[in-house]
This record gives C-alpha cells, structure tokens and sequence, in this order.
C-alpha cells in the first residue's frame, strides 16, 4: 500500500536522519530491555520466517538469529540499516518505510516492531501492513510506551520544562484522529482495529542504569523528540536545561554514580 506521508513522519525523518551512532551510544540499551519479551510474545524461534520492523541498531534481530529464526529487518533510516547489519551478519536488512513495506502477503509467520509504532503518522494503517505481510495465523508482537510513563521517563522532559524550552514548530503532533491512548486497554483496542485477531496488551516495568553523560548525549545529539527540543533551544536555554538536569540527576542517582530510571512499556500481540 502506498500512503502519503503526514507532517508527524516528516519530523520523525528529520529527528533520526544522520543520528544512528548518537542512538546506539544513548537510548539503544534502555529500547533493548525488552527485545526477548517481544520475541516470546511473537513465538519466535528456529525457523521463524520474522520480520523485524524498525530495527535500529539491530538488536531485536540479531537476537531473533541467534534463536535459529530466518530474519528480515527493515528501518527508515540508513545508517541504522548499517548498524544493524554489522550487528545481524545473518539477516536480511532492507531500508524500507512502514505502512508501505516491499514484501508480499503473507511472506512471514511473524513480525515484530519495537518501540517502532510511537514513530509512524498513521498506527493503524502500520498495522494493518503488518496483518497483510504475516500469514493467516501469525503473529504481530510489539512494543510502545505508554502514558503516563514511569518516572525515570520524565527526568529529561522535567529539565527542559524548568529551563523553559519552547516546542519547535517542526516538530508536528500526532494527528488527532490517529491518535490513541497509550494504555493497555487502548493499544488493544488499536490492534482490534486494524484487523487482528485476539490482540492482548501488557505492562513491561524496568529499571535502566545509565550514567548522567551518557543519559544527556543522546538528547545533547538531537536524537528522538526530546532531543530536537533540546538543540532547537538558544544557547542559554539549552544550558539551563543541562544545569537543572544535573540537579533533578540526584533523585536518581544509585551508590555507583550511575542513574537508576525506572520505566514502563506496553508489550502487545494479536494474530492474522
């Protein structure tokens, strides 16, 4: 299917484009937690014919290798792609742009999109490629963050809104109408509505570790939302958002100077 891409996926492309190494040194580990709950959900195992949408780095694939499962992973962004095939030698990966996959129906018993459905304009028309790429009976197994988030969730957004960081124009909502509650019972009912049969949803909690440094230079790069806030602001601004970071940092310090953030994620399967 052929969709015309909204103003949200146009800022979704600004905010990754050249940005992959900044990921993988930043927010890769924290998205990685929950690749083998997502792999479970989506019954992957030897011989799987899966899907990976999205793969950034290429963590959820290379792990999908290692469980003997026959891997084809696909980002938007190039230097992810590259990233994740240096990190998946055995897959196939494939720059491609979801709700418009290259991929015949049905080619795959699964497919499976981590922390990927938070980053497209239209989540319905997303899954509803996903149903028409998996055969009857697959699996769809995905990740999202939900809403309200966890507290270690919110000490970035926390430090841009004390240092009075004004939101970019450019970086455009989700459209109302495409929207839905980031809850359980809403992500269930988005699968519902692209087709899928039984879908189910369920609560990931966690706590990621992560030094201070290590934690700000992903915003510090302009990686995700949170960081084209951060590198749209004026000089001063961004610095009073490092200096009132440093100081919300101490909430969450453990006894080894690294942060303790704890999170939540939803975990969501349904079948063709």
């Amino acid at each position: 299917m052929t969709v015309q891409q909204t103003a949200f996926d146009a800022a979704e492309r600004r905010m990754w484009g050249g940005r992959a190494d900044a990921y993988a040194g930043s927010f890769a580990r924290l998205c990685a937690h929950t690749v083998p709950h997502l792999l479970d959900a989506a019954a992957v195992g030897a011989g799987t014919r899966v899907l990976d949408v999205g793969t950034g780095t290429g963590a959820v694939a290379a792990a999908a290798c290692e469980r003997g499962a026959r891997v084809t992973a696909i980002d938007a962004e190039p230097g992810m792609v590259a990233l994740a095939r240096r990190a998946a030698p055995a897959a196939e990966v494939h720059t491609a742009v979801l709700p418009s996959l290259p991929f015949a129906d049905g080619a795959f018993d699964a497919a499976v999109a981590n922390f990927v459905l938070n980053h497209v304009g239209r989540p319905r028309d997303a899954l509803a490629e996903l149903r028409r790429v998996v055969r009857p009976g697959g699996r769809i197994g995905l990740t999202i963050w939900c809403a309200p988030g966890a507290p270690g969730q919110e000490l970035l957004g926390r430090a841009m809104e004390a240092a009075g960081a004004v939101r970019p124009a450019h970086l455009a909502p989700l459209a109302a109408e495409d929207d839905f509650p980031r809850t359980p019972d809403g992500l269930t009912g988005l699968l519902d509505a692209a087709g899928l049969r039984g879908p189910t949803s369920s609560t990931l909690a966690w706590d990621h570790r992560a030094a201070p440094d290590e934690w700000w230079s992903g915003p510090a790069a302009g990686v995700a939302s949170i960081g084209q806030l951060l590198v749209s602001q004026p000089a001063p601004v961004r610095a009073e958002a490092r200096r009132h970071y440093d100081l919300l940092c101490r909430e969450y310090l453990g006894d080894d100077g690294r942060l303790v953030l704890p999170h939540r994620a939803l975990l969501a399967t349904a079948r063709r």
